[in-house]
């Protein structure tokens, strides 16, 4: 694990709000999180540690936890009157820092104080970076993009009661959806940044602010990064139309966390941003054909073997779908836990791929689904990442025992080829706009 920069306290009237500094570069470049935020525990995500000593690469990166959340002291919610008491926690860590002038790049309902410290301190704000902000949140007579009181109320009542669980986080992360050990990580970072009446209150407290008639008052560069298959995208595009000047950039996926999927791209994009030049390469965009494979009823059968008998039938399981990978022609791309991800150049290939592990796991007593989906991924370091993967993942978890199940996409391109399938009907993807056609393989 990477070595964790020295947190350090700065104190304002309503407590002390934690930061860290890492980095010598030219420009100060301060990074606020939003709700999940816990400074020490970031630096567990290998994804999460690149992107700091990415942005550390060419800046003096200035991190805190903002009030109420990780190392930092409560906010007392019921007393908050005016904003300043937020905007204040920007100014008291830069003055602490000695910076007096940065950039402020801030995520998700760190956004706020963001934009309003920006339109009250232009003196002391460079630049912004913003990641998924809001202007406002709940729907008015002259803001139909919004969301509706019913749904605004549901929205908090859901994230309380999943706040800190695995499932939680795969709402707020689905290009994760299939990777439980990640999952895990990320619920237990929540649980120790706030509780799940604490976050509620946060989110509850931001989602009703509107700072609308502040936008036109920002008159400093900025840049906002915001998921294409988010649902919120309107209201993201919202603050970029109204920022003079302000630039927007879609990332694939529905991701909530900068650390997912492109965080490449980001980096390549703020420091362009801010240096005019980018060291940081932009990942390629490559069709491909997705393939996740995944045990039926594990658990049971690792309760009936022991966990001696069942890791040995899980080493079986493993060498088994490898060696028919590399038949096949397929890419192993992660393995987690009882699943498999894996690419291949063509759908074919990997529908009959997914036959073949089905049935040679059936040899050795194990039931298993498969879900296959074509589309363009993004490829970082020869990962591969975006909605396609996500979608993928999705139409996996749908499978039933011993099912090989595939988008409309796949069925179409291996017309021809004498592969029959049933069709499954129409299906909501977690986390995917619009309904998808799925197709089961035929006998």
């Amino acid at each position: 694990m990477t070595a964790i920069p020295e947190t350090r306290y700065a104190s304002t009237r309503e407590g002390d709000i934690a930061y860290q500094v890492l980095g010598e570069g030219p420009i100060d470049l301060l990074l606020g999180s939003g709700i999940g935020s816990h400074l020490d525990m970031f630096w567990e995500v290998p994804a999460a540690a690149r992107f700091f000593q990415g942005l550390a690469s060419f800046s003096r990166l200035i991190m805190l936890d903002p009030r109420g959340l990780g190392l930092s002291d409560p906010a007392p919610y019921a007393a908050l009157s005016t904003w300043e008491d937020w905007t204040e926690d920007i100014r008291t860590v830069l003055d602490a820092v000695g910076s007096q002038r940065a950039v402020i790049f801030a995520e998700r309902e760190f956004a706020y104080p963001a934009m309003l410290f920006a339109a009250a301190c232009p003196e002391r704000t460079a630049a912004l970076i913003l990641s998924r902000p809001r202007a406002r949140t709940l729907a008015a007579a002259d803001y139909p993009e919004g969301m509706p009181p019913e749904a605004f109320e549901q929205f908090i009542r859901l994230a309380q009661s999943r706040w800190g669980t695995a499932e939680g986080a795969a709402v707020a992360m689905p290009s994760l959806a299939h990777d439980p050990a990640s999952l895990s990580l990320y619920a237990r970072i929540s649980r120790a940044s706030s509780t799940p009446k604490r976050a509620a209150e946060h989110l509850r407290y931001w989602m009703q602010i509107d700072v609308r008639a502040y936008l036109p008052a920002i008159h400093v560069p900025t840049l906002i990064f915001a998921p294409e298959a988010s649902s919120s995208l309107p209201l993201f595009r919202y603050v970029a139309e109204h920022i003079s000047g302000a630039r927007l950039v879609t990332l694939p996926g529905a991701d909530v966390s900068l650390f997912c999927g492109a965080t490449e791209t980001v980096l390549g994009e703020a420091e362009e941003f801010l240096t005019g030049a980018r060291h940081h390469v932009e990942s390629d965009r490559v069709l491909a054909t997705v393939l996740f494979t995944d045990l039926v009823k594990s658990t049971e059968r690792a309760a009936e073997l022991g966990d001696r008998r069942y890791r040995d039938l899980l080493e079986q399981h493993h060498a088994t779908v490898r060696r028919e990978l590399a038949r096949f022609g397929g890419k192993e791309m992660n393995t987690t836990g009882d699943g498999f991800f894996a690419s291949f150049e063509g759908p074919a290939r990997a529908i009959r791929c997914a036959v073949a592990i089905r049935e040679a796991l059936r040899g050795i007593g194990l039931e298993s689904r498969a879900g296959l989906h074509t589309g363009e991924c993004e490829r970082v370091n020869g990962e591969l990442g975006g909605m396609a993967v996500h979608i993928g993942a999705r139409v996996c978890a749908l499978a039933g025992a011993e099912q090989v199940l595939v988008t409309s996409t796949v069925k179409d391109l291996v017309t021809g080829s004498g592969i029959r399938f049933e069709d499954y009907g129409s299906h909501t993807l977690k986390g995917v706009p619009g309904e998808w056609r799925l197709f089961a393989l035929g006998g």
